[in-house]
């Protein structure tokens, strides 16, 4: 049987990278005990470029291979200490996994290891650290007595693995070194089984406090939201007994100013509550694969998050719907408020135009008046230069008597000159009647 000749076809450009995209971050198999410290740093432009070459630099220091431009996954073993880099949109991890000697005898919950400290303080990040966690595994006969004898028994919340013996607890507080401590206690996994585990429970964490990146900006921007919606109910009030344009055009103008404050606010924090919802759906996603039945008397993960994260959620969604709604009742007023001004607007133009016809009709009229004057004048002129000839002729001894000839002349003058400045006039009326139908068309 032959094979499918796969060159026959032309690749999507994107085909390769979308199909391995499933197998971009894959799980890291772990035998317990294992003790797992994971950094979030927040990562983008010039501090993402300088982690990614000081973990090239690390990597070359310790003679393992560095990561490839464009990677966003890359592992380095180091002895007993394996490094785990996680390149996201906008932040990065540094997961170090330690598994510690048979012969290392008893030691505290979350101790480091002085040969792990000083690997970590060698590879110094610039973005800002967000996430510190502390996670071990350990093969307790009882993870309540355990987990009782860690963490604060006030926020304690434990809950079994789903589909396996053993359960998560955490007390989600920050210990002297500022780390948030989780203890996951489960009984023979694989050890494929206990990586996906821990890898969804620090992923859990690590979702769960960037989803709260957006409740500070909610805080920060509701002050503004509350002044404007406040200085909007007054602006409405003042726009029903404004009658004057000039008052009019200075509340277009306010509403214009608090518009723009707005929407600097919901452009600013667009992304911030977009990721934060995107997050905490993460989160919930996590604690579906995680959770399984609730360890009595403690709460679960999902209701104790609950409490805590789901009004933090809900305080940016519902700031989120604020800014939308009132952006829309911010464009609304604008455009009742922009309506009256135009209207006065053009009823002053209506005004202008009609004393402008006065202005007009009045110039007409004196127009004609110094037509007439003109007639007069012209024409005074025109019969005493007749006179003069009619003198002239009598005197060189012609039959003509200038008396009667000046005034028999006196209206064919008048008529010849008013005839003249009409026909003047009409051909002026004429071309500028024409230069106006050109414009027009």
């Amino acid at each position: 049987m032959t094979s499918l000749d796969k060159s026959a076809f032309t690749p999507h450009a994107l085909r390769e990278s979308v199909l391995n995209e499933v197998h971009a971050r894959p799980f890291t198999p772990l035998t317990q005990p294992v003790l797992v410290i994971r950094f979030a740093f927040m990562a983008k432009g010039a501090s993402a470029a300088t982690d990614r070459a000081s973990l090239a630099a690390f990597c070359a220091q310790h003679g393992a291979l560095p990561p490839e431009p464009g990677v966003k996954h890359h592992q380095i073993d180091l002895g007993p200490v394996r490094l785990r880099f996680e390149q996201h949109s906008e932040f990065a991890t540094l997961t170090w996994i330690w598994s510690p000697p048979a012969d290392s005898g008893p030691r505290r919950f979350g101790a480091i290891a002085p040969e792990l400290q000083a690997l970590i303080a060698a590879l110094p990040q610039a973005g800002e650290l967000l996430v510190a966690v502390k996670l071990e595994v350990e093969n307790a006969a009882d993870p309540v007595a355990r987990a009782e004898e860690i963490f604060d028994k006030s926020s304690l919340a434990i809950v079994a693995i789903k589909g396996s013996a053993g359960a998560v607890a955490s007390d989600f507080r920050l210990d002297d070194d500022g780390f948030t401590r989780i203890l996951v206690c489960a009984d023979g996994p694989t050890p494929e089984r206990l990586g996906a585990l821990v890898q969804r429970v620090l992923e859990l964490e690590t979702y769960r406090t960037l989803a709260l990146l957006g409740l500070p900006a909610a805080l920060a921007l509701a002050p503004d939201v509350d002044r404007i919606e406040r200085r909007l109910v007054e602006v409405l009030a003042e726009m029903q007994g404004a009658q004057s344009f000039k008052l009019n055009n200075h509340l277009l103008r306010e509403l214009t100013e608090l518009e723009a404050l707005l929407e600097r606010g919901a452009t600013g924090s667009l992304f911030r509550f977009g990721a934060s919802r995107a997050y905490y759906d993460l989160v919930q996603a996590r604690l579906s694969v995680i959770e399984g039945e609730p360890v009595a008397p403690y709460s679960s993960w999902s209701s104790f998050l609950a409490r805590r994260t789901a009004p933090a959620m809900r305080t940016c969604n519902a700031l989120e719907g604020r800014q939308s709604n009132l952006s829309l009742k911010l464009a609304r007023a604008a455009d009742l408020l922009r309506t009256r001004v135009n209207v006065e607007l053009e009823q002053q133009n209506r005004d202008l135009l009609r004393s402008m016809n006065e202005r007009t009709k009045l110039q007409l009229r004196l127009q004609s008046t110094v037509e007439g004057l003109s007639v007069a004048a012209i024409g005074y002129y025109v019969v005493s230069l007749f006179g003069y000839l009619a003198k002239g002729a009598h005197d060189s001894g012609l039959p003509v008597e200038p008396t009667l000839a000046t005034a028999a002349f006196v209206p064919v003058a008048i008529a010849l000159i008013w005839f003249t400045t009409h026909q003047i006039r009409k051909r002026h009326l004429k071309e500028d009647h024409e230069a106006e139908k050109t414009e027009h068309e």
